[in-house]
């Protein structure tokens, strides 16, 4: 197989004898509609390409040239990095094992990476025959020339390193992701299409070419299978040892080829990680580490084959990495909430394996072991595989379980003198279940055929027998101890079978080869997991412990400390994005006018196959203030308040707690669980007295997380369980600059059906000013929090925040009670910081919160309503709150209860949730038979060379009405006039109309502005030259914000100021001179107002229209007084131009208007200060901070600006 690349257009082809494949770039992209995210590797859009499969003799290769010398074993796929697309392609292997005769398997030594749209990376293609030329080297084998380093990096220079670090097998002769039991009769030729994607690693770069291959007719498919173009690749290890035919047991003959001994261990990709990020189960079933691990082996005329598995400990449990004794492991979630994930993954493995015998390695003495061990075994004894017909009639079901198990302390067994020899007592335990299992087994029989009119002897396969069970073996890590036992597992399963084949007693050579295999397999499978070889690897390989192999392991455990605090990391993102898994990375769209076709018209009948359903969501947020004393209090006004029936048992109810223990510094360096689990216990039983008053199912507690005080517990009911997936849980530092727990938040996502939920409880900054440190603190969890594959806060669809957020409200202790006292709920709104800041945008930007009709929450004297009587007489403010983000979601109730142990009171609120539903087997219908329509009516046509033309971006797309214009496309557009942009000229009605600056600048957004107004412009007396020019000029500074005079102090005189000009002139601005500047002034106090924030959805009138009133004179700053007197009004006037004043007294001032922008208008000289018509402000006052506690005098009757 060869690479060509044509340089223009760019197009890489990979060629065999027969057959070509050409790849193109498409400068046009597809946008598909997500969520946003800012942790995307690519540009928003997925690329697309041009891919066609043709025979050799049709295609002009004559513009192609030779891209190397060497040649590629295949291509692994695409893969989109930064917007650049590249094809990675094997371009050296090396054969490694022989699983039958005629079988191999080639390890992967070396990927390249080719662009298809740039060429600024060929040049850095490590095609050299020489990788380490001596070009530069003296005569003493010193460099001396200095290497040159390459201008930049490789885009794909980590995936690189993963794919050709020796990790990664192919076989282009069978399907490799499957044991030879299930592939037992297959042909040669491998469709890639019938791949375990479970083992199949790249299946996010290879699936573009599948389903490219899917759409193919069948003597096309059977040519690109042929051509061996598509290379499946799995992870793990596999090698084959050679057993002379002298020594080898179950031979027909003595003589001739020798026996095989082959070991294959496929590591799944569906769970894959490093040691400390991949642990435990996800809520489809998969597990961390799984890997199965096949034995085979083959003489002269038979064929043995033994499966094991191993994997991580299906519960849902997470450990922190960390120096020895800092690696503290946490079970995230509650035992019935894990059970249906734990069933899935043993019913998985029954279906595929048959029956499972559990081997777990776990430490009796060791507290955290001991937890997950007993949670285990809870599950084993309530999982559906082991229940049994209630009646009792079939004892011999009773004797017969599908799910066995056996705890086997392998630190203990191993601790005396024989050391790791006496694990091999675990036999005498697994061996009646091991003969039960049996394996499979089958031989060559001679069959005779017709062949050209002779009859022809040949070798056919006959199965003899199946295996039945499999032994599933699991440590902590699934590495060291987990290796040692699956050998003797599997020198046990040999040795029923020899014993069963009559065969005397292998030799010590046989066993010592066996040795070797799986001591390699363990070293390679612990440098994917833990970054270094196996412990034990040296007694695995000999058979005894040695002082060497001591320090070897002292050696290898130093090393994964290193690795898994510090590289795994990097690690981790590497296979993240080789897997697909990156929020916002997308597969390369493969250009065909069908799958276009078939898309669009999927996403415009979702209706068929989706429907939206209403969930209640539960939210409560409760500071505890350390008390525990309530626990056993009844929550019921709390958590299930008196509502309408239909809402008193929602699907999720999530519960936060703040201070749930005391904050001193002990705490605050270390979290402990027990506090919250009690608490957590205490929530759940009142949830199902309450659901089992209603006849609802029970609560479980899905997952609950802890941050020193601030605590998250997530119950949902039973029967939503199954539309329940992806759980995670995450928490994010913000004491002390992210070094103490004492304040962050902690957060909880799960997906229900289609629909993505995030749960988000935070403790901010305390501090009556600290308004700007709570705001930072915000900033800093809602960037820093990530879940897994780098999932941020925002990339939800559905978010509430909920917790102790600390804001205050800004105003004098006095009035802030006497408001409370009046119930002026209104005028401490007004004034609460939390408002304020999401007012001007500082914090919690496009979030919305429902305005608070319960009393401050903080802070109360212990068991009264009284607020806090003690010396420091804190100010009552809201500090507990609710803020949610998402279309999907509508605000029911916002209360609180009177739940009085705490100097907090517990706040709570209940949603309606519209969940997005897909019926996939619907979905998948539809699709079908789409795609079968479509290529009816479009026929077998394949962009093949050129670029791509508008005829074909638009092939197969017609009107849908005749007299409408055909469908457009990302690269011709109907209402563009032969490529070129539309173009309009507008012309005003006359003269006088201008633009209305106004009118929202997008034409589709809703207003009642007209598009021109009418501005009179009076023409200036000619004698008066030089007066316009000094108006114009003034009109130029008027730009900048005015400064107002001094304010205005009742009973002084003012002195007169001297006048530069006569006020009697209007004069007109050059209208390009005059800019608009919306200014926020202070009214006089008004009445309590009826809404708190302007209606955005209202339109505001015009006020450049002829038609609007003149706008009233500055008002004075906030904190000056205005008399009574002074509330009289002046007639409203058209405008332009603005009249003169002729009221010559204080009493006839304008009324102060509520605040808006002024409208453009012409420009008045300035009237003398402290003149009849124009009197003085006063001089003004300096003001302390905005939130200062001090200033509660000043504040009193300040208004949130709008």
């Amino acid at each position: 197989m060869k690479l060509f690349i044509r340089d223009s257009p760019r197009a890489i082809a990979l060629a065999t004898e027969s057959h070509v494949l050409i790849l193109r770039h498409s400068p046009t992209t597809v946008h598909p509609s997500r969520l946003g995210s800012t942790t995307s590797v690519g540009e928003g859009s997925a690329p697309r390409c041009v891919v066609e499969f043709a025979p050799w003799e049709g295609q002009d290769m004559s513009e192609y040239r030779s891209l190397s010398s060497l040649r590629v074993h295949g291509t692994l796929g695409l893969v989109t990095i930064s917007g650049d697309v590249f094809l990675c392609v094997v371009t050296s292997s090396t054969t490694v094992a022989t699983a039958r005769p005629g079988e191999g398997v080639q390890k992967i030594s070396s990927v390249e990476f080719h662009c298809l749209n740039r060429t600024d990376y060929d040049y850095m293609l490590s095609d050299q025959v020489n990788p380490f030329p001596t070009d530069s080297l003296d005569a003493d084998g010193q460099e001396y020339g200095g290497h040159r380093e390459p201008i930049m990096e490789h885009p794909c220079l980590a995936l690189k390193k993963l794919l050709s670090g020796g990790s990664f097998y192919y076989s282009a002769d069978f399907d490799l992701t499957k044991r030879l039991q299930d592939r037992n009769g297959q042909t040669s030729t491998v469709a890639i299409d019938s791949l375990d994607t479970g083992f199949l690693w790249n299946t996010y770069m290879i699936q573009p070419l599948v389903d490219f291959r899917s759409r193919l007719s069948e003597g096309e498919k059977s040519a690109l299978d042929q051509s061996k173009i598509l290379t499946s690749a799995i992870r793990g290890f596999a090698a084959t040892v050679t057993v002379p035919a002298s020594s080898s047991p179950a031979r027909a003959r003595t003589s001739g080829f020798p026996s095989n001994m082959t070991l294959i261990s496929r590591l799944s990709c569906r769970r894959a990680g490093t040691r400390f990020n991949a642990r435990g189960v996800d809520d489809a079933g998969n597990v961390a580490n799984f890997v199965e691990t096949e034995t085979i082996f083959c003489t002269d005329t038979i064929c043995f084959s033994y499966v094991q598995c191993r994997g991580s400990v299906p519960m849902f449990w997470e450990q922190a990495s960390g120096l020895p004794g800092q690696q503290k492991i946490t079970i995230t979630r509650s035992a019935q909430a894990t059970q249906p994930a734990f069933d899935k993954h043993f019913e998985a493995l029954e279906k595929g394996y048959g029956d499972i015998f559990v081997v777990n390695l776990l430490s009796d003495e060791k507290t955290q072991e001991v937890a997950i061990t007993k949670q285990y075994l809870y599950h084993i004894g309530e999982s559906r595989l082991n229940r049994h017909d209630e009646s009792g009639m079939d004892t011999e079901a009773e004797d017969h379980k599908h799910l066995k198990h056996i705890n086997y302390d392998f630190h203990a067994q191993t601790r005396g003198p024989n050391g790791y020899e006496a694990a091999s007592g675990i036999k005498r335990f697994i061996q009646d279940s091991a003969i039960a299992f049996e394996y499979f087994l089958s031989e060559d029989s001679p069959q005779t055929i017709e062949k050209e009119g002779r009859r022809v002897s040949v070798a056919g396969q006959n199965v003899v027998l199946n295996q039945a069970g499999v032994f599933r073996t699991n440590c902590l890590d699934c590495l060291d101890r987990t290796n040692l036992i699956q050998t003797i597992i599997s020198q046990l399963a040999l040795e029923i079978f020899l014993r069963q084949q009559d065969e005397r007693s292998p030799t010590s050579d046989f066993w010592a080869r066996h040795g070797t295999l799986w001591a390699d397999c363990g070293d390679a499978l612990s440098k994917i997991y833990a970054g270094t070889g196996a412990l034990k690897s040296s007694f695995t390989r000999s058979g005894k412990m040695s002082f060497a192999g001591m320090l070897a392991d002292a050696r290898k455990s130093a090393q994964r400390l290193y690795i898994n605090n510090f590289e795994d990391k990097g690690r981790q993102n590497t296979i993240d994005m080789l897997l697909g898994r990156l929020i916002g990375q997308m597969p390369v769209h493969l250009y065909d006018p069908i799958n276009d076709h078939v898309t669009a018209e999927l996403s415009r009948r979702a209706a068929e196959y989706s429907n939206q359903e209403a969930i209640n969501i539960f939210v409560g947020t409760f500071n505890l203030n350390g008390k525990t004393n309530g626990i056993n209090d009844d929550l019921s006004s709390w958590l299930y308040p008196e509502v309408d029936a239909s809402l008193r048992c929602p699907e999720i109810v999530a519960i936060a707690f703040q201070e749930i223990v005391e904050l001193d510094v002990q705490q605050i360096m270390a979290t402990d669980p027990h506090r919250r689990q009690m608490w957590e216990e205490a929530v759940r039983r009142q949830l199902n007295r309450n659901a089992q008053r209603h006849g609802v199912e029970e609560y479980v507690l899905l997952r609950g997380g802890q941050l020193v005080g601030a605590s998250l517990s997530v119950f949902v009911r039973v029967d939503v369980l199954p539309f329940i997936k992806n759980v995670e849980g995450a928490v994010k530092k913000t004491g002390m600059s992210g070094m103490a727990g004492n304040k962050g938040a902690v957060a909880i996502r799960l997906e229900y059906a289609d629909t993505s939920i995030c749960l988000v409880t935070a403790h901010l900054a305390a501090g009556f000013t600290n308004y700007d440190e709570r705001n930072q603190d915000y900033r800093t969890i809602s960037h820093g929090l990530r879940f897994q594959r780098n999932r941020s806060i925002e990339d939800h669809q559905t978010i509430v925040w909920f917790g102790d957020f600390n804001y205050r409200i800004g105003m004098q202790n006095e009035r802030a009670r006497d408001l409370i006292k009046r119930g002026d709920l209104v005028t401490l709104y007004e004034n609460d910081q939390l408002n304020l800041q999401m007012v001007h945008g500082k914090t919690f930007p496009f979030y919305t919160e429902n305005i608070p009709t319960f009393m401050p929450t903080y802070k109360y004297n212990l068991g009264t309503d009284d607020y806090d009587t003690s010396e420091k007489a804190r100010i009552p403010a809201w500090c507990d709150r609710i803020v949610t983000k998402g279309d999907n979601l509508r605000q029911l109730h916002y209360d609180t209860a009177p739940l009085r142990f705490s100097d907090h009171r517990p706040v709570w609120g209940l949603f309606q949730c519209t969940i997005n539903v897909v019926d996939q087997a619907k979905k998948d219908k539809i699709s079908s038979e789409l795609y079968t329509k479509r290529r009816a009516a479009v026929g077998s046509h394949v962009a093949s060379k050129g670029t791509e033309s508008d005829d074909e971006s638009l092939y197969g797309y017609d009107p849908i009405e005749p007299s409408l214009p055909p469908a457009s496309s990302d690269r011709r557009k109907w209402w563009l006039d032969n490529g070129m942009p539309a173009r309009s000229t507008a012309k005003p009605p006359s003269n006088g109309h201008v633009p209305n600056t106004v009118r929202p600048s997008n034409p589709f957004s809703p207003t009642n502005e007209p598009d021109w107004v009418k501005v009179d412009k009076p023409n200036p007396p000619a004698s008066r030259s030089a007066s316009v020019a000094s108006s114009a000029s003034r009109a130029r500074a008027d730009s900048q914000p005015r400064k107002l005079p001094p304010p205005f102090k009742a009973g002084e005189d003012v002195p007169p100021q001297k006048v530069a000009r006569p006020a009697t002139m209007d004069v007109a601005p050059e209208p390009s001179k005059v800019h608009l500047k919306p200014t926020l002034r202070k009214p006089a106090p008004p009445p309590k107002p009826s809404l708190l924030r302007v209606e955005s959805g209202q339109p505001s009138p015009s006020l450049s229209s002829p038609r609007s009133l003149v706008p009233p004179p500055p008002e004075p700053r906030r904190g000056v007084n205005i008399p009574a007197s002074a509330q009289h009004n002046e007639p409203a006037t058209s405008f332009p131009p603005p009249p003169r004043r002729t009221t010559n007294t204080l009493h006839e001032t304008t009324r102060v208007a509520a605040p808006q922008p002024p409208p453009p208008r012409t420009l008045r000289k300035a009237a003398p200060n402290g003149g009849p018509d124009n009197p003085a402000l006063p001089p003004r006052r300096p003001t302390n901070g905005l939130m200062d506690e001090d200033a509660a005098q000043e504040l009193k009757d300040w208004k949130p600006l709008m």
